[in-house]
């Protein structure tokens, strides 16, 4: 798979930070395969003393904080572990759902091998708030904003209210197919393939304290895969 360059990715960079919008499919850091073109390697590339502060899944796509300097991966790494900085995601989910500041506080087990579980005996505290965005006649657009940065949070708290992220069979979500939504679609012969190749899930913004002090506010815009599911649903699915 084609990444763009590096320099393509950036949504802001100063002399100790860069801010980038991580395409899908790219994994943040090296994976334990090893081997596949990974953000840090990319980001090294581009500045050889570059950490990547935060992780998102490899399908995942949106807002990732780039470090230049051992003094902003220490600043900002802090303030991940205080619960400092505010994150929002947006998710389609199958389902129409209506979710109005939704606290779900279920603790998550990291049972290794990158599967996750709710347990609430061994599991770590785990908040996420989700909010209604839009409504469709088999999907929603959800907003989601967790507190604590547990593994795969997002997208089992979701499947927890049968609001399974599209296309995250991991978590019981179904892909998007155009026959669904749109009437009078002809099927051919060939076998149909989804929307979307990779489940739903945008890190769309980011709030935290820059060096300086300063609070910042940055967004990510969505991926082509993400926009054109979202208009395909607004023009088919209402």
């Amino acid at each position: 798979m084609k990444f763009p360059n590096f320099k393509d990715l950036i949504i802001f960079e100063d002399n100790d930070l860069i801010i980038v919008n991580k395409p899908p499919f790219l994994a943040s850091l090296d994976e334990r395969e090893g081997g596949d073109i990974n953000l840090l390697r990319l980001a090294k590339q581009y500045h050889a003393d570059a950490q990547i502060c935060h992780r998102l899944d490899k399908e995942t796509s949106g807002l990732i904080i780039v470090a230049k300097n051992p003094e902003a991966y220490r600043h900002i790494a802090m303030q991940f572990e205080h619960r400092k900085v505010k994150k929002v995601y947006h998710a389609i989910v199958d389902g129409t759902h209506i979710f109005e500041d939704l606290l779900i506080d279920l603790p998550i087990l990291n049972a290794g091998k990158g599967n996750v579980m709710i347990s609430r005996s061994e599991g770590k505290k785990a908040d996420t708030y989700f909010k209604s965005l839009k409504y469709f006649k088999h999907y929603t657009l959800i907003e989601a904003r967790p507190v604590t940065g547990r593994m795969h949070q997002i997208r089992i708290h979701l499947a927890t209210q049968r609001a399974s992220i599209t296309g995250d069979d991991m978590y019981g979500g179904k892909p998007a197919f155009l026959s669904k939504i749109k009437r009078g679609y002809r099927l051919t012969d060939e076998e149909e393939q989804p929307i979307m190749k990779r489940f739903a899930l945008h890190a769309k913004e980011s709030t935290f304290t820059m060096l300086n002090g300063e609070e910042r506010t940055f967004e990510a815009p969505y991926p082509k895969d993400f926009a054109v599911l979202l208009k395909l649903l607004e023009k088919n699915d209402v």
